[in-house]
C-alpha cells in the first residue's frame, strides 16, 4: 500500500504507529515493546501488508544505528569499579548462562528432533542471547532502579559478549564438519572478527575520550558522540566486524576511561530514545512472519521452552552460588527472557553463508519464530521481574538514594574513629568519582567532628561535611558486626557509620538525611539487629530501600 512512499513518510508512519501501539499496550498493563512488536507484525506482509520488503530495507540504516546506540548504552553499564561488589553474582550468572542454557537447548534438540548436531549447536548458542534494547526500554519505561537493575543490565552486556564469541566458535565447528578444507580459514576469520571488533570499539572510545578531555560545551560533546557512534556502527559493518560487539566495547571504554563525563556517548540521545525504540521494535515485528510458525513449529517451541528453562535455572543457581538474596534468585532468570536483534543478526550469518545452504529455510523459520515468541512473552516477564524484585518505579529521588550497594561496606575497620572515617572517605571518592583527595575529605569531616561529635548513640555515627560536590548528597555506609569502641553518649559501641557529604547549596538535605536515618534505625531495635549483623552490601541495600519499615522515612523528594 505504501510501495511508492519516500523514506521520510515511512519513518513518520512507523513513529506514529509505534507511539500509538506503545501507549495502547500500557493501557492494558503490557510493556510498550510488546505492543510495538505486535503492531509491526500486523503492518507486515503476514497480515495487512502496509509495508513491503523494500520499505523495511529502507529503514535498515536507522535500525543499525538503533542497535549500535543500544549496544553503547548497555556497554556503558559495565563500569568495572562500580560493579566490583556484584562481580560474584555476574561471574556465576555468566558462567551458568553460557553453559546451562545452551546445554539444555542442545540436549532437547538432539533427544526429540532429527536435526543434525551442527544445526543444534548453532541454535543452542543463539539461545544464550538476551535483547539489550528490550531490557533497556522496559527499565526506562518502568523507572526501575537499584542493585537488581544494575546486575540485570550488566549481565545482558556480558551475556551478549559471550554469546557472540561462542556462536562464532560454534559456526566454525559446524562449518568445519561440512567443509573441512575451509575450516582453518574460517577459524582464523572468526578470531580476527572477534578481536578486531573489540579493538575497534576500544579505539573509537579511547579517541572520543581523548578528543573531549578539554571540551565542556554540550553541543560539541553531542556532535562528537554522534560521530563516534555512527563511525563505529558504519565502519565496523564495512570492515566485517561485529557492530554489536564493537559498540558494546565502545560503551565499556567510555564507562571506564571517562566515568565522570556523562555528556558523551549514548546519553546525548536521551530525548530521542522513545522514537529510536519505536522504530526498532516496529521493524523487528515487520520482519517476523506468521507463516514461520507453521514451518518452525515444533523446533521453535522446543527451543523456546528449553531456553526459558535454562535462563530460569541459570538465574536461580547462579544467584544461589553467589550468595544473592531471594529476589535475585527468583527473578533474574525470567528478566533475561527477551530476545531480538542479536539473535536475528546471528541468524543472518548462517542464512547468508553458502556452506549452510541446506538448512537456510529451516534455520530462518525456527530462529524467527523463537524470537517472535520471546519478544511477545519476554517483555511481560521482564516487567513482572522488575515489579517482584522491588526495583520497579525506584528511579525517583529519595532521601537515602545516595546509599547503594556499591558504596556500602560490611567490613568497617577501626580501631579509632579517624581510621573508620578514612575508609568511608576512600569508598565515597571511589564510588562518586570525586576530584577531592582522601586527605582533603578527611580534613573537612574532622573539622566538623571537632565542633560536635558525630556519634549519636544506639550504635550510630554520622560523620559529615559540606563541600562543593554538585547538587546531590553523596557518601558511604560502613557496618561492623562486633562494634567499634568510640566515645558515645550512651556508652554503646558503634555498629553503623554513615558518611554524609552535603552540597554547599543544599544544607536542608543534610537534616532530612539525619532525620531519616535517626528515626528509622535509631528508634527501631528490629532494624538495628538486622542492619548491624548484615552479611553483605546487597543485603544492606535491600533493607534500606525495599524494607517496608523504611518506607515512611525514605520518602520521595519533590525536587533534587
Amino acid at each position: 500500500m505504501l510501495d511508492e512512499a519516500n523514506i521520510l513518510l515511512i519513518v513518520a508512519i512507523v513513529l506514529v504507529v509505534g507511539t500509538t501501539s506503545g501507549a495502547l499496550a500500557k493501557l492494558v498493563h503490557l510493556p510498550s515493546v510488546t505492543g510495538q512488536i505486535i503492531a509491526g507484525v500486523l503492518m507486515g506482509s503476514s497480515v495487512f501488508g502496509l509495508l513491503n520488503e523494500d520499505n523495511v530495507r529502507s529503514l535498515t540504516p536507522l535500525v543499525d544505528f538503533a542497535l549500535g546506540l543500544m549496544a553503547v548504552a548497555v556497554g556503558s553499564h559495565l563500569d568495572f569499579k562500580r560493579l566490583r561488589v556484584a562481580r560474584r553474582r555476574l561471574t556465576m550468572l555468566l558462567l551458568l548462562e553460557a553453559t546451562l542454557t545452551p546445554l539444555i537447548v542442545f540436549s532437547s534438540l538432539m533427544l526429540f528432533t532429527q536435526v543434525s548436531w551442527s544445526t543444534a549447536i548453532l541454535m543452542s548458542t543463539i539461545a544464550i542471547s538476551t535483547a539489550p534494547a528490550t531490557v533497556l526500554a522496559i527499565v526506562k519505561e518502568t523507572a526501575s532502579k537499584g542493585a537488581f537493575v544494575t546486575t540485570l543490565i550488566a549481565a545482558v552486556a556480558l551475556n551478549n559478549l559471550v554469546c557472540i564469541i561462542l556462536f562464532e566458535l560454534a559456526r566454525t565447528t559446524s562449518r568445519a564438519a561440512i567443509a573441512p578444507v575451509t575450516a582453518e580459514v574460517v577459524n582464523s576469520q572468526s578470531w580476527i572478527m572477534i578481536g578486531g571488533s573489540l579493538l575497534f570499539g576500544f579505539g573509537i572510545g579511547a579517541l572520543l575520550v581523548l578528543v573531549t578531555l578539554r571540551i565542556v560545551r554540550t553541543d560539541r560533546l553531542s556532535v562528537l558522540s554522534l560521530i563516534a557512534i555512527l563511525l563505529t556502527t558504519g565502519l565496523a559493518s564495512h570492515l566485517g566486524f561485529s557492530v554489536l560487539l564493537s559498540c558494546l566495547c565502545l560503551g565499556v571504554t567510555l564507562a571506564n576511561l571517562s566515568p565522570d563525563k556523562e555528556e558523551i556517548g549514548h546519553r546525548v540521545f536521551d530525548s530521542f530514545e522513545p522514537a529510536i525504540f519505536a522504530i526498532f521494535f516496529i521493524v523487528a515485528g515487520l520482519q517476523l512472519h506468521l507463516n514461520s510458525l507453521a514451518l518452525g513449529g515444533l523446533l521453535a517451541t522446543l527451543i523456546f521452552c528449553g531456553r526459558l528453562a535454562g535462563k530460569v535455572a541459570a538465574g536461580y543457581f547462579g544467584m544461589t552460588l553467589a550468595g544473592a538474596t531471594p529476589r535475585f534468585r527468583r527473578w533474574m532468570g525470567l528478566a533475561l527472557t527477551p530476545q531480538a536483534g542479536l539473535a536475528v543478526g546471528l541468524m543472518l550469518l548462517v542464512t547468508e553463508d553458502a556452506a549452510f545452504a541446506e538448512i537456510h529455510e529451516l534455520f530462518l523459520a525456527v530462529v524467527l519464530t523463537v524470537v517472535l515468541l520471546n519478544e511477545m512473552v519476554g517483555p511481560i516477564l521482564t516487567r513482572l521481574s522488575l515489579i517482584q524484585s522491588g526495583d520497579f518505579g525506584r528511579d525517583r529521588a529519595r532521601v537515602l538514594d545516595f546509599l547503594s550497594e556499591h558504596n556500602i561496606t560490611t567490613e568497617l575497620i577501626g580501631p579509632n574513629k579517624e581510621n573508620a572515617i578514612r575508609q568511608l572517605c576512600e569508598l565515597t571518592i571511589q564510588a562518586h568519582k570525586l576530584t577531592y583527595t582522601v586527605e582533603e575529605l578527611i580534613q573537612s569531616v574532622m573539622e566538623c567532628e571537632a565542633t560536635s561529635s558525630n556519634c549519636v548513640g544506639e550504635g550510630l555515627a554520622f560523620p559529615h561535611a559540606r563541600l562543593d560536590v554538585g547538587d546531590k548528597i553523596i557518601g558511604a555506609m560502613g557496618i561492623n558486626r562486633d562494634g567499634l569502641h568510640f566515645e558515645t553518649p550512651d556508652g554503646l559501641p558503634v555498629h553503623c557509620m554513615v558518611l554524609i557529604i552535603t552540597p554547599m547549596s543544599m544544607p536542608e538535605r543534610h537534616l532530612e538525611v539525619l532525620q531519616a536515618l535517626s528515626a528509622s534505625i535509631g528508634r527501631d531495635r528490629n532494624i538495628q539487629q538486622q542492619l548491624y549483623h548484615i552479611d553483605s552490601p546487597a543485603h544492606a541495600d535491600e533493607l534500606i530501600h525495599l524494607d517496608r519499615q523504611f518506607e515512611d522515612w525514605n520518602y520521595y523528594l519533590e525536587s533534587n
